[in-house]
């Protein structure tokens, strides 16, 4: 029985990419613009950060890093019901009117994944040789040159660490459900969505969705890893 509702959920998954479903298509590029959306703002402040804490430029860098690797598995539930707490009408953030949007949902990817891209930036910019930061100095750059040229050194780190902070956010179910609230044609992504079919007992759709978002996150591992090979 289970074998047969695999099969048929991977023939629903063929059917839905090459009819062009334009409900899928609209969910699946809805639920790729949020993710990259919440990645690049948190990737704006959070490899700085990281880089900062790698660095050792800030004070209690030890204590941060250890704060931030902590949160790597926070509970995404948790954090959607403190968004949504935040968010609400009655909420402190109430006004800014984000609770069951895409913008919410992308702040609260960005929030997420934070811990994952400093945590994995410290640790890059750690591994770099210290005789690069030297070489730096001995060559008048700057503190933000000097920055610059260890990410530099450390680039295929940040690269995996946004990596693993996307997939770690396109694949999230809390904040998605909790802020956006899964409103059909606003803000349904490939995971709500995939939890509403599984409740109704859609289970060949849900699993033909659930391929539709592996497929995603292994297309870009791939993409990623050729572009650092060439690289």
């Amino acid at each position: 029985m289970t074998s047969q509702v695999i099969i048929e959920g991977i023939v629903k998954a063929i059917e839905l990419i090459t009819s062009g479903n334009p409900e899928v298509l609209e969910i699946t590029l809805r639920t790729l613009y949020v993710s990259s959306v919440g990645t690049a703002l948190s990737a704006a402040y959070s490899v700085p950060l990281g880089a900062a804490i790698g660095l050792k430029k800030i004070r209690g860098h030890q204590i941060l890093k250890g704060i931030f690797n902590g949160l790597i598995g926070l509970p995404t539930v948790t954090l959607g019901l403190l968004l949504y707490l935040f968010f609400s009408h009655s909420g402190p953030l109430g006004i800014l009117n984000l609770l069951y949007t895409t913008s919410g949902i992308a702040i609260g990817q960005a929030i997420l994944i934070t811990p994952v891209i400093v945590s994995f930036t410290s640790s890059a910019v750690e591994a770099v040789d210290p005789e690069f930061r030297e070489l730096a100095r001995t060559l008048g750059a700057s503190r933000l040159g000097e920055t610059l040229t260890i990410l530099s050194e450390a680039k295929n780190g940040v690269i995996l660490a946004v990596m693993a902070a996307f997939n770690r956010g396109i694949g999230e179910l809390g904040v998605a459900l909790m802020v956006g609230g899964n409103i059909r044609g606003f803000t349904r992504v490939l995971t709500t969505t995939i939890s509403l079919e599984t409740a109704r007992g859609e289970i060949p759709l849900s699993i033909a969705l659930a391929i539709i978002l592996l497929a995603i996150v292994l297309t870009l591992s791939l993409a990623i890893n050729l572009i650092r090979r060439r690289a």
